[in-house]
């Protein structure tokens, strides 16, 4: 793991496990970004998210309300990506205001991204492709003789995404307790209303 740490840090992408699925990682910076949407041919248009450690990494980048610890601790770990408002606008393929944290639960994907800061948790495939389960398969496929994509050993299950979630703080009436579902997975729309139902 120390040489994937070390080349994070370095701006270059690594594969690592997720609960799901292998995940690209960079650094947060402009140029890493640029390699991370090269090698998976993506559109700038489409974000990605931040995979994180804990919440008090999250902090680092996004503003927290007294609310979120006790609805994210309601579900399995890993299994919400909550987009929160930014303490500082960030590159836009990263949402800009609004960005996209995931806390990982995977232990050795949080033992990574303790080590490196928060890195992006989009899948390991290029765009429209599907995407393999072995860390080290995604990472060769990613890979050119040119340009070999470092890689954290790990089978990740595969499986339903994470659930995407806009948090009240970034929906259309930021005062109110509204949490809109934008991609359902891991976690049902139905739980999440059941869960805000008893916050009333």
């Amino acid at each position: 793991m120390e040489d994937a740490i070390k080349m994070a840090r370095l701006g270059h992408c690594v594969v690592y496990p997720t609960s799901t699925l292998p995940a690209l990682g960079c650094i947060l910076t402009s140029d890493a970004l640029d390699k991370l949407y090269n090698l998976k041919k993506r559109s700038h248009e489409m974000i990605v998210s931040i995979g994180v450690y804990d919440l008090q990494q999250a902090s680092e980048l996004v503003h927290l309300t007294d609310d979120l610890e006790d609805f994210i601790a309601a579900f399995p770990e890993g299994a919400l990506t909550i987009i929160l408002q930014a303490k500082k606008p960030l590159d836009l393929r990263l949402g800009g205001e609004k960005i996209a944290i995931r806390i990982l639960s995977d232990p050795i994907a949080k033992k990574f991204v303790k080590k490196t800061g928060p890195l992006t948790a989009t899948s390991a495939n290029i765009s429209g492709d599907a995407p393999e389960k072995d860390c080290e398969i995604a990472a060769l496929s990613l890979s050119t003789t040119a340009n070999e994509i470092a890689y954290i050993s790990g089978m990740c299950p595969g499986g339903r995404p994470s659930t995407l979630i806009a948090w009240h703080t970034v929906c259309k009436s930021p005062n109110s307790r509204e949490i809109e579902v934008l991609r359902e997975g891991l976690v049902a729309s139905k739980e999440i209303q059941e869960w805000l139902k008893k916050q009333i």
